[in-house]
């Protein structure tokens, strides 16, 4: 399978599943897959004002501030800051989780995997690394600040442009500012 590049320009944003904000999906699989059906999902959210999240029953979460000074999340009446840009939180979407926000509007990157069909795992890179995904596994490379490029396909990465690896894959990708780096795996099957 090609790797598939994936542009912010082509996104088309869509309200959030309790109807408090707007996000962007990046992919998601299967593909086309909503909010009740996906296996995994990765999205850009504007988060304009503090209030709940939205629960996902089975789900499992990691989310980044890519913009603005950050957030307060209190998961089942435990608060964690969450303030530093680029630093991955990962935490259950099946919990009662409020979010304050630190004084401003916020963008998040939110991964999102049903715990019984998938794992996530999301690295921060700053410069060149190769992309070779095991089997069983996808790669999701997400620009966040900057620009990345391909080395082998000549392609280059705008800020919250995206290319999806599949196993078989390689490339190599050198970074120009701040990429994540999300590692899908199935649990067998899937």
């Amino acid at each position: 399978m090609a790797l598939q590049v994936l542009r912010a320009q082509d996104r088309t944003p869509a309200p959030w599943k309790n109807g408090g904000g707007v996000t962007s999906e990046v992919a998601s699989h299967p593909e086309g897959a909503g909010t009740d059906d996906f296996v995994w999902r990765v999205s850009i959210a504007d988060v304009a004002q503090s209030g709940p999240f939205s629960v996902f029953e089975g789900v499992d979460r990691i989310i980044t501030v890519v913009d603005g000074p950050g957030m307060v999340l209190t998961i089942d009446g435990t608060s964690h800051e969450i303030a530093a840009p680029y630093e991955p939180f990962a935490f259950p979407g099946d919990r009662d989780t409020q979010c304050e926000l630190l004084g401003g509007p916020i963008v998040d990157f939110n991964v999102m995997v049903r715990r019984a069909e998938a794992t996530a795992g999301v690295r921060i890179v700053r410069d060149r690394f190769a992309v070779r995904p095991e089997a069983g596994t996808c790669v999701l490379a997400v620009v966040l600040h900057g620009s990345a490029a391909l080395g082998r396909e000549s392609v280059r990465l705008d800020r919250l442009d995206a290319v999806l690896f599949a196993e078989g894959d390689a490339e190599d990708i050198a970074v120009d500012g701040v990429l994540a780096l999300v590692t899908l795996a199935d649990r067998g099957g899937h």
